[in-house]
């Protein structure tokens, strides 16, 4: 077979993958159940709002760096209302997620507004709000005890159960709905999508509102994790998630992709930083590894796009 240019990057993927794989194999510790369960940790919070990101990607839009900020309010939000009931708190973060994420998508969709400084704008917005109304404190429950999605089954955490649903409900709108097939074709162009009569502002605020709910579930399953909520629980969360979607192999101009890629992609980033770890390596070279990673993805975009 002929090794042509846009084979270039699937060929290096794999190559890349399989060694880091004979890394970690390598690496002593990192079958431990420690390791396991550090690994799942890795993949569950930041794997949530990559499958989000996904469908901003891929519509189009390349990223918002507004999700962490999201995640961490819904986390607010959740908590705040557990005095209403389990199932009303969970409607509300993840209502509340939805809607503020969709507002984004529609002011992008209708407008065509710069992406990137509108969900600057919805970041400093939502952290102010956040600060007015909590006085810069941390939130706990306001109900009953709080146990729920701490448990396990047949040894996996409930939280990445949850995960492994909502990339399984992500992949499954994506491939199996037209609004999924419109996200792909506005993606891909949007002015040819428009001609075939697609009304791209609908798929563009569909595709947000699609990522505030899958913030909203990071924000409960945090919320879960930790027992309280601040701003603080979601930083840096939309950098690693744009690396999960890019390093599962979605387009960074859009049109192409999927969730599940995205959730592969999270799983190659949470294994490299697992094993650094437990070679010795400092949080700030996790960072720099994980930035070379995302340049290298892009640079090998770019290689594929060429003609």
């Amino acid at each position: 077979m002929r090794l042509t240019r846009q084979r270039i990057p699937g060929l290096v993927r794999t190559v890349v993958v399989l060694a880091l794989l004979a890394w970690a194999l390598a690496t002593p510790g990192f079958l431990s159940r420690l390791s396991v369960n550090a690994l799942l940790s890795q993949i569950t919070f930041v794997g949530c709002v990559a499958v989000g990101m996904s469908f901003i990607t891929l519509s189009g839009n390349i990223m918002s760096l507004a999700l962490g900020a999201t995640a961490s309010a819904c986390s607010l939000v959740f908590l705040g209302s557990l005095s209403l009931g389990p199932a009303a708190a969970l409607g509300l973060a993840l209502g509340f997620g939805a809607a503020i994420t969709a507002i984004q998508g529609a002011v992008i969709g209708l407008l065509r507004a710069n992406a990137i400084l509108v969900s600057i704008a919805a970041l400093s917005i939502i952290m102010g709000l956040a600060d007015i109304v909590t006085g810069g404190q941390r939130i706990y429950p306001t109900g009953a005890p709080f146990t729920l999605l701490r448990g396990r089954v047949l040894g996996v955490p409930y939280d990445t159960l949850v995960l492994l649903v909502l990339a399984l409900a992500g992949q499954a709108v994506l491939s199996g709905t037209r609004i999924g097939w419109e996200m792909h074709m506005v993606g891909s162009n949007r002015r040819a999508a428009e001609v075939a009569g697609i009304d791209a502002p609908r798929a563009v605020t569909v595709a947000y509102a699609l990522a505030g709910f899958c913030a909203g579930a990071c924000g409960i399953l945090l919320a879960a994790r930790y027992g309280s909520g601040d701003m603080e629980l979601g930083t840096g969360f939309d950098y690693r998630a744009i690396a999960a979607v890019l390093v599962g192999g979605t387009a960074i101009q859009g049109g192409a992709g999927s969730v599940l890629a995205s959730l592969f992609g999270m799983l190659v980033l949470a294994v490299i930083e697992v094993v650094l770890r437990l070679q010795g390596f400092s949080e700030n070279l996790q960072y720099l590894v994980t930035g070379l990673v995302v340049l290298a993805v892009i640079m090998l975009q770019s290689l594929g796009a060429r003609r």
